[in-house]
Parts: structure tokens; C-alpha cells; sequence
């Protein structure tokens, strides 16, 4: 097995069984990642149905996490309608982040996760379910001819302020997840972001892929970010566009990226984040245990 410091990320499940995947089908997907080695994982509550869903059958699904002997450190609760402006709408959205805690909670993880905000973008239809907000999707947005900036901003600090005091209610951090098109998809973006909140749990999830493809310098980051981070999400990038590959198939220097780990002292947990739909990944499980080995051999410098 490899060492619980190594988690397998939810992606792994959300490339082979689509987005978001049937949550009755949980103790599949447990036994699919210990399968390949894997004595952490993680798992998601993604958007109303799905997490709904999850929440309902936390306890079985924390009594089949007990069986197999596994850690989930960090559950995601994906709620892109969190940083919405209306108070009914808000409040709707942070009860569901409250169910996501306390499914964190019942799971024995040490965090919740999820994308950092979205701006007051207006979609032709709902915010598309998607994992990445692309090019094309992004372009289809637009913002609302009234808005006022310092408005939308107080109160989206207002908010995460809220979730911020959920998560330390259950003893959880809350972990913002870099990517294009969100608030906070940077270092500069979320020091900012971190400044205005003033929550001593709200951390950042760095990841190699989004940010290296945002022409964020890995080293840099992870100086500035040292007292903020507990988990890195890891995967590979070839920097012209969001792909999510195994280690040695972009163009990260992961020499220079692991050594960095060592002269900030890193001691969190590194999640394998490899493949999705924006990926050519020809084999997901070799990818994974390809990734968990190189990862291990790190781990054991």
C-alpha cells in the first residue's frame, strides 16, 4: 500500500463513471482505489442531488471506509452557487455546505474542498455542470449590467466568512481549489482573498496542473503559500491548456517542485488529480500507480 500521505482524488472516479458519479455505487469505487494501493482517497458531494445523496448515506458509506481500513482526509463539497448574491439563494446554498460538513465529519476527514469562488457570472442557462469552466463556456458569460464590484465583493467575503465559521463549527478546514475562471485561482488571488476573510481555517489547495497552465511559478507558490497549505493536488501539465496527466507526461519540473516540498518542510497529504475529459490519460490505473510510485519514492528520501 502506499503511505496515507498519498490520496487518490476523486477524479480518478469521475473519469471512469462521468460526472458527478451515482453515490449508491461508493463502496465500488472504494474498492477500485485500495485496489490499486491506495490507503487514502477522497470523495465529493457534488452540487444539491449529488451531495443530497451522499449525506443520506454517510454512515454506511463511513462503515465501509472502516472496513477496508482507509482515510478520507479531505471530502469535497462542489457548490459553485455559493458565491450567489440573493439571500434565499445563499442560504440555501450554505445549508448544503453545512450537510457537507457533517459528512466530513462522519468520514473522519480533516477538511472540506471545494472550487473557490465564481464571479456573479450569468450563464444562458444554470452554471453548466461542469468540473472546469472552458474557454467556450466562459465566453458564453457575461455580467449583469448593474453590478457593482465592491458590492459583490463584501459580500461574496461576507459569505465565505460564514462558511469559514460552519467548517470550524465541525472542527474542518476550508480548502479553496485553484482553477480558470474562479476568484482566488492564484497565489496572488487567493493571499488576496485569504486577507479579506480573516479565517484562520480557510487554506488553499494548491494544484500543480491549474496553476502551471496559469503560468503561476510552483516554486514561488509554494514559498508564499507554506503556512496555508495542507494538500497539493498533483498531476501534470504541458502549460498550453487544463489537462490533468500522469507525472512525466507535461512539463513540470518535479525535481524542482519536490525539492521545494523539502526546503518549506511540507508534511500534508499530495493527491494524485490525474485525468478527466480535458485529458488524454490511455491508461487511468497505470497513471495512478505509475504516479503513486514515483510520489513514494519521493516520500521515502
Amino acid at each position: 500500500m502506499f503511505s496515507d500521505r498519498i490520496v487518490c482524488a476523486y477524479l480518478y472516479i469521475i473519469t471512469k463513471y462521468g460526472y458527478p458519479p451515482k453515490a449508491e455505487n461508493t463502496l465500488i469505487y472504494l474498492n477500485e482505489m485500495r485496489n490499486m494501493g491506495f490507503s487514502s482517497i477522497e470523495l465529493e458531494g457534488i452540487r444539491e442531488e449529488h451531495l443530497s445523496n451522499v449525506f443520506n448515506l454517510k454512515e454506511k458509506i463511513a462503515a465501509d471506509i472502516k472496513q477496508l481500513q482507509l482515510k478520507v482526509p479531505y471530502f469535497c463539497v462542489v457548490l459553485p452557487g455559493l458565491s450567489a448574491m440573493g439571500d434565499k439563494e445563499r442560504d440555501h446554498q450554505l445549508a448544503l455546505f453545512e450537510k457537507g460538513c457533517q459528512v466530513a465529519v462522519e468520514l473522519g476527514s480533516k477538511g472540506v474542498l471545494d472550487n473557490a469562488p465564481l464571479p456573479p457570472y450569468k450563464f444562458p442557462d444554470d452554471i453548466p455542470v461542469v468540473r472546469h469552466y472552458h474557454e467556450d463556456v466562459l465566453n458564453s458569460a457575461y455580467l449583469p449590467e448593474n453590478l457593482r464590484w465592491e458590492t459583490v465583493w463584501s459580500r461574496i467575503i461576507e459569505t465565505y466568512q460564514i462558511a469559514c465559521d460552519i467548517a470550524k463549527n465541525y472542527n474542518l478546514t476550508y480548502l479553496m481549489h485553484p482553477a480558470v475562471g474562479v476568484l482566488s485561482s492564484t497565489t496572488d488571488g487567493f493571499l488576496y482573498f485569504h486577507d479579506a476573510v480573516k479565517r484562520d481555517n480557510l487554506r488553499f489547495n494548491l494544484d500543480t496542473a491549474n496553476q502551471f497552465v496559469m503560468k503561476d511559478n510552483l516554486s514561488l507558490s509554494l514559498r508564499r503559500l507554506k503556512d496555508h497549505i495542507d494538500y497539493i493536488h498533483i498531476s501534470d501539465n504541458r502549460g498550453s491548456k487544463v489537462e490533468h496527466l500522469n507525472i512525466g507526461d507535461g512539463s513540470i519540473r518535479w525535481d524542482v517542485f519536490f525539492e521545494t516540498l523539502d526546503i518549506i518542510g511540507f508534511d500534508g497529504y499530495l493527491g494524485l488529480d490525474i485525468g478527466g475529459d480535458e485529458s488524454f490519460v490511455e491508461d487511468l490505473d497505470k497513471a495512478y500507480v505509475e504516479s503513486g510510485n514515483f510520489v513514494s519514492r519521493y516520500l521515502k528520501k
